[in-house]
């Protein structure tokens, strides 16, 4: 039995490539892609935006990692045929007892030097597999696995920042801010929710925000007793600057953004406040169980989500992957699914 895969070989080049599914993948739950949510990362590989070392190491490969589909069938009888599930792109081979799965370097990531989601049929263990609830859309469900890297870098902040926890300041207004504020909403109501971007116009979606400011027009009396850092990449240096001056004492900085290159830190600040930085990146199950929960407990949360659904491609052919692709490409926010038909 063959399986199609669809690898990006060189920057902005796709390529089908038929695959012999082996008796181990024959055992696994069978899943087809129904809808693929293109992001940020995807698009450094395709754009071909990361070191040459890397996509020499990398490609080709099969990209995205967040998606849906349905139960073609499952030998374990986990899952009924047709059955609406989102795929866990962690793969892990081993449990230790105080690192988490997503951060174990033994673990394999779907899109990052192995193959994603872009493929026919994608056969995964049971444990890479939940069932999603009644009632939400499939192009907002589609991109469960970045609320599930918001829901862990909130876990890991409840686990350590200390109890004070007035007001939490999100610096960043892309998809992710948008998100972790919207999770931190949904189980702080009583919390100041400060976000800080650079853009007016994306601010505007944050209407379950206390406050909103733009970088340059900060006020220098805003204090937060903890803070997120959703930048990234050129905007990293800057946020994270300005969240040392306005977090307190002894507060804690969660670093979500991806930059590429190194980052400057006011660290004579960070010793004289006392402050906690810590990383958080990907996610693991039961950080997408924590998502389906929240999704079943208060569905409000999908009506918000929804806003950031962007442009949705039916894509039969290579040629509408590059569509899809290039749309996202120019995307001012939200996300870019591809209906996937193939």
């Amino acid at each position: 039995m063959l399986n199609c895969v669809y690898r990006l070989i060189a920057p902005r080049s796709i390529e089908p490539v038929q695959l012999e599914v082996s008796s181990e993948d024959a055992a696994a739950v069978a899943v087809r892609p129904t809808h693929l949510s293109i992001c940020n990362a995807d698009m450094r590989y395709y754009l071909g935006t990361r070191g040459a070392d890397v996509l020499a190491r990398k490609l080709p490969m099969a990209l995205i990692h967040e998606g849906i589909g349905r139960v073609l069938r499952d030998p374990s009888g986990t899952f009924a045929p047709r059955q609406r599930v989102v795929m866990l792109p962690n793969n892990p081979h081993e449990i230790d007892p105080f690192i988490a799965e997503n951060y174990l370097r033994s673990s394999e990531f779907c899109g990052s030097g192995f193959d994603g989601f872009m493929q026919e049929c994608l056969y995964l263990p049971a444990r890479r597999v939940l069932a999603l609830p009644e009632g939400i859309d499939d192009e907002t469900a589609a991109f469960t696995e970045i609320v599930s890297v918001a829901m862990h870098a909130v876990t890991r902040f409840e686990a350590i920042a200390h109890a004070r926890r007035d007001c939490v300041g999100v610096w960043g207004d892309g998809n992710l801010g948008y998100i972790v504020a919207l999770i931190l909403r949904m189980r702080y109501p009583s919390m100041r929710i400060v976000v800080v971007g650079r853009n007016a116009h994306k601010l505007a979606d944050f209407t379950f925000a206390d406050e909103t400011y733009t970088s340059y027009e900060l006020p220098a009396s805003l204090r937060v007793d903890h803070a997120f850092e959703c930048c990234g990449g050129d905007g990293a240096a800057a946020a994270i600057d300005q969240i040392i001056d306005a977090v307190q004492p002894e507060g804690t900085v969660s670093l979500l953004g991806v930059s590429e290159n190194p980052v400057p830190v006011n660290t004579r600040m960070v010793l004289e406040k006392g402050l906690r930085l810590f990383g958080s990146s990907r996610s693991g199950r039961a950080d997408f169980e924590a998502v389906v929960s929240l999704y079943r407990e208060k569905p409000e949360v999908l009506d918000y989500l929804s806003l950031l659904v962007g442009d949705v491609v039916p894509v039969r052919s290579v040629a509408d992957m590059t569509r899809a692709f290039e749309a996202d490409l120019r995307k001012a926010m939200g996300k870019t699914i591809m209906e996937w038909r193939v």
